[in-house]
């Protein structure tokens, strides 16, 4: 199912996408029109004959309508605007018309097609792209007609015998281009209706020239060619109005082609599969019409927040770093000088643990080392006691988990401040001092570090060090400002004794257990802060499928923590304030706004594709300039080289996008209840010391 349901979704939008562009004539569409061609090929009888055409049964035919007998007819709708207008215009005057509609506009507008049938008019069609037909094989002649009978179908429950091609003109302007198109249609049983009278209100001249240019002389019939889409029609409107009545008082009658003509109605009712056929499509249509509605809202929704989260990061992270130089360094009274306890659970981290530990050795505050080794099958335990070392002790355990070893270091540390780090990570000599400062403020009851990539020399380590760099420790500036922080990364964070003892210690409720403490520590009352300078290196994840394992764990371990702390929101003190502003950011930035990122890549998917390009490139460019500033701003403040970001376009187009999938696979484990296992993944060894320290990290000095 988690990878079922997400190839499907993608389906069903995709699918969704294009038939929105069918029917909005942005697939598919030939917007060519052929010039005048010569005549010869064209009989006499119909180039001098009448507006309607019959080629139907081999006949060459030309009919006129009878004098005083007026044929009013709408092109290109129906227009969800001017179409109802039009009919108010009609129904006041008890006048009938003949509406020529394309398929794209009865596809999206059903309602009023059918509102046209009920009021007594006559329905022609007019395609369904508005192609110029002459440039068509009959092939694609067949399916525009057949597709536009089908939207008929599906909106009024009929179908037609009439039909106008597009861009037509009078009966003496047919040419050789046009003259086989209307004898494949009279072979198809349509008769081709053009017109003796334009009213050319498409040009818009004004309302006494519509009228004048749409009133027949002598009292001769006429079909008269309006329009009722395609742009404003305000004119055609006020004109319509104007002149039934007048030309009814001359008397002439408004009427269907056939009660023109004194024929049987070119309606003929559809039952059966055509008729659930034309329903289902019309259904479809208006589906994917509001499935585009929803992806434009909450494009609209996904831009705000990412805009308003940009705004809010550099905001609150200028403030973050004024009040630390401000403090510059004090926290309290006097600086933290007591000897700390650093826990670091291992599970077969025989490549990384010497450097971890070595790099605690150098550190500028005394430090109880203790290694909690969690059943490794390495020899990791073996080799932290073969480096004997003065205060650092090996404590071993059948495997039972990160949480669980962490709560037996808790159990064996000597001192009331813990710091916590990964086993695949190293600390710089002044990482312990800068963590544990903040301790002197009674208060504060976790502090987060500050961690980095140490192999950043891949592309995909690239990418996770913009990540880091301007994701999570811009984040953590702004969330210690809004004295929310959701997080303390399990590779560099310290904590209170008392705190950790209040809330019962690391949890296994979830799959990410920073965050699980981090919360809980918040709704027990204590404040969780940011140590900028407190640096520890760490090795990111160096393939696809390690990166996969790790950040679905991230993503369905941070849900499972929003839930299980959901009732912070309704509590009183700090705990209601971290439940009301922190829970409601994270769910936000962490959660939501994530998972409708991709609506980003779609729309410029869907742009690059059919248009408009320029546009869409111009509106990716301008999301990716906002983000390039915030990135920029983010490495200034960590004091990190710039030259990294020249991955950062190629990791909004690539690295995004695997993120989004990790996202939706945890959204779908979690509404199906599925269970995620703790994944450890292969470690390599390959930050040996952070930066400066002598030994040198590949990839890490950077």
């Amino acid at each position: 199912m988690r990878y079922l349901l997400p190839s499907l979704i993608l389906l069903a939008l995709s699918a969704m996408l294009m038939l929105r562009g069918y029917v909005n004539s942005e697939i598919l569409a030939d917007h060519r029109v052929r010039p005048p061609a010569p005549t010869d090929e064209v009989p006499d009888e119909i180039l001098s004959g009448g507006p309607v055409i019959d080629t139907r049964g081999g006949r060459t035919e030309t009919l006129r309508v009878p004098d005083r007998r007026l044929v009013l007819t709408f092109d290109d709708g129906p227009d969800p605007e001017w179409t109802p207008k039009v009919l108010d215009v009609l129904r006041k005057h008890d006048a009938h018309a003949v509406f020529f509609i394309t398929g794209t506009m009865a596809s999206r507008h059903p309602d009023l097609v059918e509102r046209m049938v009920a009021e007594g008019h006559e329905i022609g069609l007019h395609t369904f792209n508005h192609p110029d037909l002459s440039y068509q094989t009959p092939e694609r002649i067949d399916f525009e007609l057949s597709q536009t009978q089908t939207a008929l179908a599906g909106a009024a429950g009929i179908r037609t015998s009439l039909f106008r091609p597009p861009y037509s003109s009078f009966a003496d302007a047919m040419d050789n281009n046009g003259w086989p198109v209307t004898r494949h249609l009279g072979e198809r049983g349509y008769l081709t209706v053009l017109n003796n009278t334009d009213s050319q209100d498409w040009k818009r001249p004004g309302v006494d020239e519509i009228v004048r240019r749409a009133t027949p002389r002598h009292g001769a019939g006429a079909i008269v060619l309006m329009h009722d889409s395609g742009g404003d029609r305000s004119q055609t409107v006020a004109a319509l109005d104007r002149m039934l009545p007048e030309l009814a008082s001359r008397g002439y009658a408004f009427q269907n082609l056939t009660e023109a003509l004194d024929w049987r109605s070119a309606h003929t009712p559809v039952t059966g599969p055509e008729l659930w056929k034309g329903k289902a499509w019309v259904w479809l249509v208006q589906a994917s019409q509001s499935v585009t509605t929803v992806l434009v809202a909450g494009l609209v929704v996904v831009g705000a927040l990412v805009i308003g989260r940009f705004v809010l990061m550099l905001a609150l992270s200028t403030f973050h770093v004024r009040r630390v130089r401000r403090r510059a360094g004090r926290w309290g009274a006097r600086p933290v000088t007591e000897p700390v306890t650093v826990l670091v659970p291992a599970y077969n981290e025989a490549k990384c643990i010497e450097n971890t530990v070595r790099s605690l050795m150098e550190s500028e505050h005394p430090v109880e080392v203790i290694v909690i080794d969690d059943g490794s099958a390495d020899g990791t335990a073996d080799i932290v006691e073969a480096m004997d070392l003065p205060d650092v002790r090996v404590v071993r355990q059948a495997n039972a988990g990160k949480p669980a070893a962490l709560n037996r270091g808790i159990a064996h540390a000597s001192h009331d401040i813990i710091v916590m780090m990964d086993g695949d990570t190293v600390f710089e000599s002044a990482t312990v001092r800068e963590l544990v400062q903040p301790f002197a403020d009674a208060g504060v009851g976790a502090v987060a570090g500050n961690a980095k990539v140490g192999n950043r020399d891949s592309l995909i380590g690239a990418w996770q060090h913009i990540e880091y760099v301007m994701g999570f420790n811009l984040d953590r500036r702004m969330y210690d400002v809004l004295r929310c922080m959701p997080t303390i990364p399990g590779a560099v964070g310290a904590f209170r004794r008392t705190a950790l003892e209040r809330v019962g210690g690391m949890s296994e409720d979830t799959l990410a257990e920073d965050t699980d403490i981090t919360m809980a520590i918040h709704r027990d009352g204590w404040r969780v802060v940011y140590a900028q300078d407190a640096r520890a290196w760490t090795e990111a994840p160096e393939t696809v499928q390690q990166l996969w394992s790790q950040r679905y764990r991230w993503s369905y371990g941070t849900m499972q923590a929003i839930w299980k702390h959901r009732g912070a929101v309704l509590d009183k003190g700090s705990s209601g304030r971290f439940g009301r502003v922190g829970l409601p950011l994270v769910s936000l930035f962490m959660v939501l706004a994530p998972l409708l990122a991709p609506l980003f890549d779609v729309f410029l998917v869907y742009g690059l594709v059919f248009g408009p390009t320029g546009a869409t490139v111009g509106a990716w460019l301008g999301v990716l300039a906002v983000q390039a500033v915030c990135a920029a701003y983010a490495f200034r403040l960590d004091k990190e080289p710039l030259r990294h970001l020249i991955s950062l376009p190629l990791q909004q187009i690539l690295y995004r996008q695997l993120m989004y999938v990790v996202l939706l696979q945890s959204w779908i484990t979690a509404l199906t209840g599925g269970r995620l296992r703790w994944q450890k993944l292969r470690r390599t060894g390959v930050v040996e010391a952070a930066p400066g320290t002598g030994t040198g990290a590949r990839g890490a000095a950077g």
